[in-house]
């Protein structure tokens, strides 16, 4: 850029054949340009415009412009005028001359009330907590209804629901709970060497498999792989007024949507549980063949220590986890909101919804079981 015949701030020339000159006119300052003023000259020239007093801009020479360059120029004088200049650049400038124009400044920020704000968070939690009580009432009133007319339960979609619950689950189930049983014996192992005592590794395994971590992590797997696919699915479905519909044709939604799904994950949780603990066990057996402790030895350990009562508490766990897991699942699909987050925030509840929810009520299990000696 120039001022009369000398350059200012180093901006004598532009890329691609781009050319701005300061002139002064008639007592004022023109801007001049020529060449062409697109997005990716006006990103260079940006940090090194000048802030004159520019009355007008001289556009003879200019042979395009686009909304990029237009901003620079009305950045440097918005209210400069148009000299010279084909009809398109003209119109290009004006456009966006009127757009910043239309453009309403930004409002200051809304004042921070601590108060208001911990109390709109209570009533919302508390709106939360009804309709969750809500769910829950209307889903026991339809498992009733349910009991006294079972063909309104769709038995396709349980078994459809089985299927997705539970057979697709089960690679994915065995292999974590073989890798856990890996690691339970390895890490188990090292302290207990230092007393000669590896051969308790297949109790303090098969009794944390039975009783604890076959059950959540059974339900871990559940609640990321099934209850986020219920939360989307229902949440889709919301979405769309697909729900909305069914109830205005006066079909039972919950009886439809979510008792097919409660069921199918309340009778697959024990199998996913089960097979967590064989793949655990069977993982453990291969760490301790390693460490020079046949099968009988494992087998002997686990018979003396491992009774009936360790594994159907730990099945009654799982499906309480599943019934649990899909309730969560399937209120957050049902209570999605509208707009394009609503079904990835409904599967993002779901999942850290589900997670909490089963490590709560496995510490409650753990109080309820110690108290009862089981």
């Amino acid at each position: 850029m120039t001022r009369g015949t000398g350059p200012i701030d180093g901006m004598d020339g532009m890329a691609a054949g781009a050319d701005a000159r300061i002139e002064a006119r008639d007592g004022g300052a023109v801007l001049a340009v020529s060449g062409r003023l697109d997005t990716a000259t006006a990103a260079r020239l940006w940090p090194r415009a000048p802030d004159p007093a520019v009355t007008a801009f001289d556009l003879a020479g200019l042979e395009s412009v686009d909304s990029a360059g237009a901003v620079l120029l009305l950045a440097i004088a918005p209210e400069a005028e148009l000299r010279g200049g084909s009809e398109p650049v003209r119109a290009v400038i004006e456009r966006t001359r009127k757009a910043l124009a239309a453009a309403p400044p930004p409002g200051p920020p809304p004042p921070y009330h601590p108060i208001s704000s911990i109390g709109r968070a209570t009533v919302g939690r508390l709106r939360d907590m009804q309709a969750g009580i809500g769910f829950l009432g209307e889903a026991i009133v339809t498992t009733l209804r349910v009991l006294t007319k079972p063909r309104l339960l769709r038995w396709s979609d349980v078994l459809r629901h089985l299927d997705e619950v539970g057979t697709r689950a089960f690679p994915l189930t065995l292999l974590l709970g073989f890798l856990i049983g890996v690691i339970l014996a390895y890490q188990s192992s090292i302290p207990l060497r230092r007393f000669g005592a590896e051969v308790f590794v297949p109790n303090l395994v098969g009794i944390s498999l039975l009783r604890e971590l076959g059950p959540l992590l059974a339900g871990v797997v559940l609640a990321g792989r099934t209850g986020s696919a219920f939360a989307a699915e229902l949440g889709t479905m919301t979405v769309n007024e697909e729900v909305d519909a069914l109830k205005v044709m006066g079909i039972d939604a919950t009886a439809m949507l979510v008792l097919p799904r409660l069921v199918a994950a309340t009778i697959s949780m024990p199998v996913l549980a089960l097979l967590m603990n064989l793949a655990g066990l069977a993982g453990m057996t291969l760490i301790m063949g390693t460490l020079g402790y046949p099968w009988a030895a494992v087998e002997s350990q686990l018979q003396q220590w491992l009774t009936l009562k360790d594994l159907v508490g730990g099945l009654f766990k799982a499906a309480c986890f599943g019934l649990v897991i899909a309730g969560i699942g399937c209120r957050a699909g049902l209570s999605a909101g509208r707009g394009p987050r609503a079904v990835g925030d409904a599967a993002t509840a779901a999942v850290v919804g589900g997670i909490v929810a089963i490590v709560a009520m496995d510490g409650v299990f753990a109080v309820l079981f110690f108290r009862l000696g089981i």
